[in-house]
C-alpha cells in the first residue's frame, strides 16, 4: 500500500518517520544494554581480561619490580618506546585493561541481578503438577498394591517429603508432586556473585592499597616512609597517613645451597632474620622466608630476592678516603653474576667504576664465570671512568646506572682499558695516580616486598564462595518425582480390571532436569521405599 502525503505529514508530526530497521535512542539504548548483559558477552569480556593480562605476567612491572623494568628497557631500547605507549609496564593500572575490567563488571551486574529475581520467583513457586500419561515418561515404573488410593499417596507424601519439596495437594488430586535440586541453580548464582566479590575485592586494594621494594643491606634498618622506598606504586585513593607505622632491621641472613646432587648450586632456603617494632612498641624477632611474610599493623613485607653488596674503599690521590660501604650488586643470572655502580663524587676528579661481581670465580675456556652462587671466592672485575659523571648539572641519578657521556675511561700506559680485579683484601692502585680501590669483603641483601591490600579478605571470601557455588553446580541434581495412585479398575488394560481385585494401581515417574544423570537407580530407590508400603 502506497503511503500518501497526509499520511507522511501526519507520521512526521508524530515523529515516528523511520525506515525499517532504525532504532530510535531509547531502543538503541535498550539493545545495546541486552548485549552488554548477555551471559555470552560476559563470557568473551572474561577471557578478554585473561588474555589482557598475560603481558603483564610475561613482560616486567614497574610496580612489582621497577630495576626489571629499567634492564628491560635497556636490553630493548627499540621495543622500549613502543611499550610505554601501550602501558605494558603497568598493565593493570593502563586505561585499556581497567575498562575492560569495568566493562565485565557491569556485564556481570546485568546478568545476576535478573537472574536473581528469577531464581526468587522460582524458589516461592510450587513444582509443576504430574503430565497425565506418566508412563510416556522416559523413566517410569509402576506396580499395583492392595492399599488404597489415599494410603499410597499418604506414603508417598511421607517418603519424598524427606529429601523434595511437594506440592501442596488440591482437591481430588491423585498424584503427588515433589522437585528437588533447587540449590544447583543457587550455586552458580553463587558463583557468579562471588566474581563480582573478587573483582570488587581487587579494586579496593587497587583503590587504597599500595606497594612498594626496597633492598636493604644486612645489618641495615628501614622506616615504612616514602623517602625509604627505591620504588612505590600508590593506589588511586592512596593517602599517606594510612601508613603503618614501624620499622625493622635486617640482623643476618641465611641461604642454604644444595652442593651436590643434579641440582647442585641451586639455593635451598632463605631466611633473613629481623627485629622489629611498631610505633613505640617492643621489640620483637622474626624469621623471614618466602611465603611466610611478616604482617605489621595491616600491612605485609615480603622476602622476594637477595643478593651481594661488595664492601669497596675508593681514596683519592692523597689517600684519602671518598666513599666506602656495601654496594648493591644486582643479580644478572640464576649463578648471581651480578653487576653494579660504584660511585666515588667526592674525589677531585670524580671516579666511578662499573663491572662485575663473581660469588664464586673461575675461568671456563679463557672466560670469566661464576660456578656457583655462593660467595665461596668472591670476585670483581671492574673497569675505571674519571671527570665528569653527571652530578654538576644537578639532575639525580640511579646508583645502579653510571653517566658516561662525560667521562673518560681510565686506560694502561699501553692505551688498552684499565681492568681492576680484586679478591677480598686486594688494593689496587689507579694509574696517573688517580688513587686506589679496596675490596673489604661482602655482605648478603634482601629485597622485600611491603604492600598494603585493604580488600585482600573480601577477595578471599569470593575464592571460597566460588568454590562452593562450583561444587553445588556440579554436583547437585535436580529432578522431578511424580507419584500417582488410582483404583486399578479405573485404569483401562491395567492387571485386576477384569478379575474386580480392587488393587490399586501406582505409576512413578522420574525427570533429571540437569540430562546426565543415572535416574534408573534413583527410581529403583524410590520404587523399594514406596513399596514398603505393601500389603
Amino acid at each position: 500500500m502506497t503511503t500518501t502525503s497526509e499520511e507522511r505529514a501526519d507520521k512526521e508530526r508524530r515523529g515516528d518517520e523511520r525506515r525499517p530497521g532504525e532504532l530510535n535512542a531509547r531502543e538503541l539504548g535498550r539493545w545495546v544494554w541486552r548485549q552488554l548483559t548477555s551471559m555470552r558477552t560476559a563470557l568473551m569480556l572474561l577471557l578478554l581480561l585473561a588474555l589482557a593480562a598475560i603481558p603483564g605476567s610475561v613482560i616486567p612491572q614497574e610496580d612489582v619490580d621497577s630495576l626489571a623494568v629499567t634492564r628491560w628497557k635497556t636490553d630493548h631500547p627499540k621495543l622500549a618506546p613502543w611499550y610505554e605507549k601501550l602501558d605494558l609496564f603497568s598493565v593493570y593500572s593502563s586505561p585499556w585493561f581497567s575498562a575492560v575490567y569495568l566493562l565485565l563488571v557491569l556485564s556481570l551486574v546485568g546478568c545476576i541481578v535478573p537472574r536473581l529475581l528469577v531464581y526468587y520467583r522460582g524458589m516461592r513457586a510450587q513444582p509443576p503438577a504430574a503430565p497425565r500419561h506418566l508412563s510416556r515418561m522416559p523413566v517410569q515404573a509402576s506396580y499395583s498394591t492392595t492399599l488404597s488410593a489415599d494410603e499410597v499417596l499418604a506414603h508417598a507424601r511421607t517418603v519424598l517429603g524427606r529429601r523434595h519439596r511437594l506440592r501442596k495437594a488440591g482437591d481430588g488430586d491423585d498424584y503427588v508432586a515433589a522437585e528437588r535440586g533447587y540449590l544447583r541453580e543457587a550455586g552458580n548464582l553463587v558463583f557468579h556473585l562471588s566474581l563480582l566479590i573478587v573483582l570488587a575485592g581487587v579494586a579496593m586494594g587497587g583503590l587504597w592499597g599500595y606497594q612498594g621494594g626496597v633492598i636493604i643491606v644486612e645489618g641495615k634498618s628501614f622506616s615504612n616512609n616514602l623517602t625509604q622506598y627505591d620504588d612505590f606504586k600508590p593506589g588511586g585513593l592512596f593517602r599517606q597517613d594510612q601508613m603503618a607505622d614501624f620499622r625493622f632491621t635486617v640482623d643476618k641472613f641465611s641461604v642454604s645451597w644444595l652442593k651436590s646432587g643434579p641440582k647442585a648450586g641451586q639455593a635451598r632456603e632463605f631466611d633473613a632474620a629481623l627485629s622489629y617494632r611498631i610505633g613505640e612498641g617492643p621489640t620483637k624477632k622474626y624469621d623471614l622466608r618466602v611465603n611466610h611474610p611478616l604482617k605489621l599493623d595491616g600491612t605485609d613485607v615480603f622476602l622476594i630476592g637477595h643478593g651481594y653488596a661488595p664492601v669497596i674503599t675508593v681514596r683519592d690521590s692523597k689517600g684519602q678516603v671518598v666513599t666506602t660501604g656495601p654496594t648493591v650488586f644486582l643479580p644478572q643470572d640464576a649463578s648471581f653474576l651480578s653487576y653494579g655502580v660504584v660511585k666515588a663524587q667526592a674525589a677531585s676528579p670524580q671516579l666511578g667504576f662499573d663491572g662485575f661481581f663473581y660469588p664464586t670465580f673461575d675461568m671456563v675456556n679463557g672466560n670469566p664465570v661464576t660456578v656457583f652462587g655462593d660467595d665461596l671466592l668472591p670476585t670483581l672485575s671492574m673497569l675505571a671512568w674519571t671527570g665528569d659523571l653527571g652530578y654538576d648539572n644537578g639532575a639525580s641519578q640511579s646508583v645502579y646506572v653510571l653517566d658516561k657521556a662525560k667521562a673518560t675511561q681510565v686506560k694502561k700506559k699501553d692505551g688498552k682499558p684499565f681492568r681492576l680485579d680484586l679478591q677480598v683484601g686486594d688494593t689496587v692502585k689507579l694509574p696517573d695516580g688517580l688513587g686506589s680501590v679496596t675490596f673489604d669483603g661482602v655482605q648478603p641483601w634482601i629485597r622485600v616486598q611491603i604492600s598494603q591490600t585493604p580488600g585482600k579478605e573480601i577477595a578471599l571470601i569470593g575464592v571460597i564462595l566460588a568454590l562452593i557455588g562450583l561444587c553445588a553446580s556440579l554436583f547437585i541434581r535436580p529432578r522431578r518425582v511424580w507419584v500417582r495412585a488410582v483404583p486399578a479398575d479405573a485404569v483401562p488394560g491395567a492387571e485386576g480390571t477384569m478379575n474386580g481385585t480392587g488393587e490399586t494401581r501406582v505409576e512413578i515417574a522420574v525427570l533429571d532436569r540437569s540430562g546426565n544423570g543415572d535416574m534408573d537407580e534413583v527410581l529403583a530407590g524410590l520404587l523399594a521405599q514406596l513399596q514398603e508400603a505393601r500389603q
